[in-house]
């Protein structure tokens, strides 16, 4: 498994075009959700970081290889009030993997709990280390017989070292 982000070398002054852009326009632009990704005997997690979003609007989908995890966070406030600061982001999140051949993704597992998202993709059976028993033919038990090297002479000369 893979994990995408996009443009990756891309111009280096996005971030500030970003910010800057923010700034003169007053909205923010959501950020990406932050997360960690390991492997494990039972598969590939993945965990997001969702504080303050509604279960309900997470949506995870999965097609040709890619699994999307999209989420939204809603602001408490509504627009007609006076907001003094708002500094945590909101509006809608999403987030690409990119799962290999190994990836069962008919059998991923989501849970939220504790505004913490996570996400269990397990391995595919033929993917599955396995242990493969060598089949011995008719005779049963075989034994090889291992020849010694000749030993060679101490000094052709008969002088000692």
């Amino acid at each position: 498994m893979s994990v995408l982000r996009f443009d990756p070398f891309g111009d280096p002054l996005r971030q500030v075009d970003r910010l800057t852009n923010q700034l003169l326009s007053g909205t923010r632009t959501p950020m990406g959700m932050p997360m960690d990704v390991w492997q494990a005997d039972d598969g590939f997690h993945v965990s997001l970081d969702l504080p303050g979003v509604d279960p309900s609007s997470v949506d995870i989908t999965t097609e040709r290889n890619v699994l999307t995890i999209t989420a939204e966070r809603r602001p408490e406030y509504q627009q007609a009030q006076n907001v003094l600061v708002a500094e945590r982001p909101q509006g809608s999140f999403t987030r690409q993997l990119q799962l290999g051949d190994t990836v069962d993704s008919e059998n991923v597992q989501a849970t939220y709990a504790d505004g913490v998202l996570h996400l269990t993709l397990p391995i595919t059976r033929a993917a599955q280390p396995r242990r493969i028993q060598v089949q011995t033919g008719g005779g049963g038990e075989r034994q090889i017989e291992v020849e010694a090297e000749p030993a060679e002479p101490a000094n052709p000369s008969g002088e000692s070292t």
